[in-house]
C-alpha cells in the first residue's frame, strides 16, 4: 500500500536500544527478548535489518552509554546509521539504504517510544512509507518527573492511536512480536 511503489520490501529498524537509552527503561528485558526474536526471525527470512544509534549532549559518541546492549548483536553486513535527530531519517543515509533495498515498508522496534519512535514513525509516513509499529518491542524510562504520564502508558498509547494511522496510500499499525509479518 506504500506510495513508493516500486518498493516492495520489508526492513526491521531497531532504533537506539543504547546503553544509556534503555538501563531504566519500561519493561527492557522483555522489550530486548522482543527485538532479539524479531532480528532472527529477519535474518532467517533474508529481510534487511536496520540499526540506528543517537548521539547528542548526553550520548557521546564513543561512550559507554552511546555503545548499543550486549545483548542485541549487530551483523558486520547489517547497516548501522548515527544520528542526531528523533526521526531516523533527518541528515542520515536511511532513505537511500532503502531505496537501494527496494524497502517501502519498515517494521519499527527500539526507544523510546515518546521520542525517537514516534518521530520516525510518523517521518516514515510521511516520507511515504507504510510503518508498522511492535507494540511490545518498543519501550521509554518513566519521565513521570517532569509531567509525563508513566511509562505503560506512554507505550499503550502510542500503541493505540498508531494502530489506526495512516495517510493517503500509506498505513501504520501495530502488531505484537509473535504476529509480525515481513
Amino acid at each position: 500500500m506504500t506510495t513508493l511503489p516500486d518498493r516492495p520490501n520489508t526492513a526491521l529498524i531497531v532504533i537506539d536500544v543504547q546503553n544509556g537509552v534503555v538501563e531504566d527503561a519500561h519493561n527492557r528485558d522483555a522489550v530486548l527478548a522482543n527485538i532479539n526474536t524479531l532480528v532472527d526471525k529477519a535474518r532467517a527470512e533474508d529481510v534487511p535489518v536496520v540499526w540506528v544509534q543517537h548521539s547528542d549532549d548526553h550520548l557521546e559518541h564513543g561512550s559507554k552509554p552511546w555503545e548499543y546492549v550486549p545483548e542485541l548483536k549487530r551483523l558486520d553486513t547489517e547497516p548501522l546509521l548515527h544520528k542526531s535527530y528523533g526521526d531516523s531519517f533527518e541528515e542520515t543515509d536511511l532513505e537511500s539504504l532503502l531505496a537501494e533495498r527496494g524497502v517501502g515498508r519498515l517494521v519499527v522496534t527500539g526507544a523510546q517510544t515518546d521520542a525517537c519512535i514516534r518521530s520516525t514513525l510518523h517521518g516514515a509516513v510521511v516520507r511515504g512509507y507504510d510503518a508498522t509499529l511492535v507494540a511490545d518491542a518498543h519501550t521509554t524510562e518513566d519521565l513521570t518527573q517532569y509531567g509525563a504520564p508513566a511509562p505503560e502508558q506512554v507505550i499503550a498509547h502510542t500503541n493505540l492511536y498508531w494502530k489506526w494511522q495512516s495517510a493517503p496510500g500509506r498505513k501504520g499499525g501495530t502488531v505484537t512480536t509473535a504476529d509480525v509479518t515481513f
